[in-house]
């Protein structure tokens, strides 16, 4: 089995588990999106801006790494035509159980974002990924594979860490006790049993990667993780990115090309 493989398995006991991002939402809160009631969330906390979508109706969205049926059924609601790509089964089994239940389409997809897109280029106008980066080794090739399904001119909702998750004793949050980058399949030593294989990325990989892929960034904000002793203290470990695919003579000038 790969790394992926097994972080799929992970995540499908922390969903028997309970896991929070593995609850799809109920009825009402699908109703309620309907008549323009709605949130949805990049990172632990703090909800997306409406103005970071604009009028989504008619508009194709990719949810990468979204499956759970949270997001896609709110965007179903108010009028998009939705992908949903996920690695698990179980996150998958919600989107199809939730859209059969408020009787909408959505296409489904298992696939390894880790791994070429399974889509034509320039086929979606926004792509909504909420925390996932930390389950794939390189985030510079799927930075690259976002551009390339996107429209020009499309919008990327993305999520990034800044690596503090990673630099603390795991069994004491108050305890600096590891360097960075944390990465388990280089360094067997930092694989934990709980997490299996999550991976620290720099900003220099997340935000420079996005750069070179052709993406200019919009807007921005940090959050926290919403529990412990990080989230006590308000130090953030999450950023949440709106970033547009540059058309291509705007890419060029900016490039030097």
């Amino acid at each position: 089995m790969n790394y992926q493989d097994i972080n799929a398995e992970t995540i499908t006991r922390w969903i028997a588990d309970g896991w929070k991002w593995g609850i799809p939402i109920d009825r009402e809160t699908y109703e309620k999106a309907k008549n323009g009631e709605w949130d949805v969330l990049l990172t632990p906390k703090k909800s997306v801006p409406h103005s970071w979508f604009g009028d989504i109706r008619g508009k194709r969205i990719l949810g990468l790494a979204s499956g759970g049926a949270q997001q896609i059924p709110i965007f179903s609601a108010i009028g998009a035509h939705c992908t949903v790509l996920d690695y698990n089964d179980k996150q998958l089994e919600a989107e199809r159980i939730v859209s059969e239940r408020e009787g909408y389409s959505v296409e489904i997809v298992k696939a390894d974002m880790s791994k070429p897109l399974p889509f034509e280029s320039k086929n979606f106008d926004i792509i909504f990924n909420p925390p996932s980066l930390c389950y794939i080794e390189k985030v510079e090739p799927l930075l690259f594979e976002c551009a390339r399904v996107l429209k020009e001119r499309g919008t990327l909702l993305i999520t990034f860490e800044n690596g503090i998750n990673y630099i603390t004793d795991e069994n004491d949050e108050s305890k600096i006790s590891q360097s960075l980058p944390f990465n388990p399949i280089k360094d067997p030593t930092l694989f934990r049993e709980e997490d299996r294989y999550q991976f620290s990325h720099s900003l220099t990989e997340q935000i420079g990667g996005l750069i070179k892929a052709g993406f200019i960034i919009r807007d921005m904000y940090e959050d926290t993780n919403g529990y412990g002793l990080f989230d006590e203290l308000n130090i953030t470990s999450f950023i949440a990115i709106n970033a547009i695919k540059a058309p291509s003579e705007v890419w060029e000038s900016l490039s030097g090309k």
